[in-house]
């Protein structure tokens, strides 16, 4: 699958200390690139939409997403981060908070590349429960996942189109895609 912008390459992802977390590593930035770039196809005049009024506008959701990053990055895993008042982007516009979100996420990937498996398994406090570092880190994933999703809905709720980001899409497909929508695909084996 090919994306339309890479934000951080292949050649800026930092090597893993334990090889065996590389995936992490990638996966990290892998995310960033999505969300960087679903960000991007929102314009000024979108950021104070909201598709309900008990839904978070999009501008709402690009500062929740900078914000809980910073936190559980530096509060639950230790990261070193900037201090809260400096993670918004200062300038208005979609393309600060985009440039915020990658700048943010590249110098974590430094501080992950240098952990070993007894650093990701190490317990910490997670708000108010216990849980080992890694968790924590897809925990944070998964997280930003779900804030994606929900501006993806944003897009075609505003009749735009609706990038891939992890498969084909109504708007996005390729030679080889195969969305499978049939007990018969899902079958196949190889």
């Amino acid at each position: 699958m090919k994306y339309q912008h890479i934000y951080i390459p292949d050649d800026k992802v930092p090597r893993a200390a334990d090889p065996a977390f590389q995936y992490l590593l990638d996966t990290y930035a892998g995310e960033t690139n999505k969300t960087a770039f679903v960000w991007s196809l929102f314009t000024v005049a979108d950021l104070p939409w909201r598709p309900h009024p008990r839904s978070s506008t999009v501008e709402e959701i690009l500062r929740h997403q900078l914000l809980s990053e910073r936190r559980f990055f530096g509060e639950f895993l230790g990261c070193p981060e900037p201090p809260a008042a400096a993670v918004l982007p200062t300038d208005p516009g979609i393309d600060p908070f985009v440039a915020r979100l990658v700048d943010l996420a590249a110098a974590r990937l430094h501080w992950f590349a240098s952990h070993r498996q007894a650093d990701w398994l190490l317990a910490t406090k997670f708000f108010d429960a216990e849980r080992q570092r890694i968790w924590v880190f897809w925990r944070r994933v998964l997280h930003t996942a779900h804030h994606r999703t929900q501006l993806t809905m944003y897009l075609r709720l505003l009749d735009r189109p609706v990038p891939s980001t992890y498969g084909p899409t109504a708007d996005v497909t390729w030679a080889g895609a195969d969305p499978t929508l049939t007990v018969e695909a899902a079958e196949r084996r190889g």
